[in-house]
């Protein structure tokens, strides 16, 4: 597929998106612009945790995340809801790797529902469909 195909490929899914790595790239400036790129870090870090095969790992990671995004007061902290908050708070002293996963949906929603729209309204990402738009142009037509 074109540069441009891919960068219009974004706007098919938030999938899409965070499955391509100048997309990821994209929206995570985006969203840090927006003050928010703790979003999308907290779904890259349980897509990573939920890869992990040691048991001794499985538990440092965790801890890792929910003291990066979890608790109070935590540096990344993320928007969820306090039922949710409270039962990964729980379970957090035996981890499995499918303790995050009902948080990572809230926040997997939340991108898709709103961040990502935004994304695509953006003058960011209308500019690099442009750019693509305009370099796919010059190396079709070299007399440009």
């Amino acid at each position: 597929r074109s540069s441009t195909g891919e960068t219009m490929a974004w706007s098919e899914s938030v999938d899409t998106l965070l499955a391509n790595k100048d997309g990821l790239a994209a929206f995570r400036t985006f969203l840090k612009s927006e003050f928010s790129e703790e979003n999308v870090e907290f779904w890259l870090a349980c897509e990573d945790f939920k890869k992990t095969k040691s048991s001794t790992k499985i538990a440092a990671k965790a801890q890792k995340i929910y003291s990066d995004f979890i608790q109070a007061d935590a540096p990344k902290e993320i928007n969820i809801d306090f039922h949710t908050k409270t039962h990964i708070s729980q379970n957090i002293s035996d981890p499995t790797l499918s303790c995050f996963d009902d948080a990572q949906k809230l926040i997997y929603s939340l991108m898709a529902k709103d961040s990502f729209p935004r994304f695509l309204r953006s003058e960011a990402y209308k500019e690099l469909v442009k750019k693509q738009q305009n370099g796919n142009q010059k190396r079709w037509l070299p007399f440009l």
